[in-house]
C-alpha cells in the first residue's frame, strides 16, 4: 500500500469528492480530507492511500499539478515519519541546570534554550562554555 499526500485542496472538497477524483488509477483503500480540530472545516489538504505502488505513481503522475474540484493541487508521496513527540511546542530536556550550564549542546545562554538539551543552565555554566 501506498499513501499519497494531496495538498491545496479546495475548502469544499470532501473525503467523497477525494475518493472520486482518484479512483480512476486503482484501488483506493483511504481518502480523507484532514479538518481543523475546532472548526471541523477543511485545512486544504488530505491523503489518499492505495493499495499498490503503481497506482500510487500513476496518480502522481495524472494529478499533481493538474486542477481537481476547482484548485491546483499537488501529488507526493507521504511522509511516514510519525511525530516522536505528543503535540509541537517546547522540546527541552530538562530545566534549570544548576551545574550542567556549559556551552555546546547543552544548557547554558549559549547552548540549549528551546530545544537543546539541558534547558537554561545558569550564568556560571553558560561563561565556562563561552571560554
Amino acid at each position: 500500500m501506498s499513501k499519497l499526500f494531496i495538498g491545496g485542496l479546495a475548502w469544499h472538497t470532501t473525503d467523497e469528492t477525494l475518493r472520486q477524483g482518484f479512483e480512476k488509477f486503482g484501488t483506493i483503500e483511504e481518502a480523507i480530507v484532514i479538518k481543523d480540530r475546532d472548526t471541523n472545516r477543511s485545512r486544504g489538504f488530505g491523503f489518499v492511500r492505495f493499495a499498490t505502488d503503481a497506482e500510487a505513481d500513476a496518480a502522481i503522475d495524472g494529478m499533481n499539478n493538474q486542477e481537481f474540484d476547482g484548485r491546483v493541487i499537488r501529488v507526493d508521496r507521504a511522509s511516514n515519519n510519525a511525530p516522536s513527540r505528543n503535540d509541537g511546542g517546547f522540546h527541552g530536556r530538562g530545566g534549570y541546570n544548576r551545574f550542567e550550564g556549559g556551552g555546546g549542546n547543552r544548557g547554558g545562554y549559549n547552548g540549549g534554550g528551546y530545544g537543546g538539551q539541558g534547558g537554561w543552565g545558569n550564568n556560571q555554566g553558560a561563561q565556562q562554555g563561552s571560554a
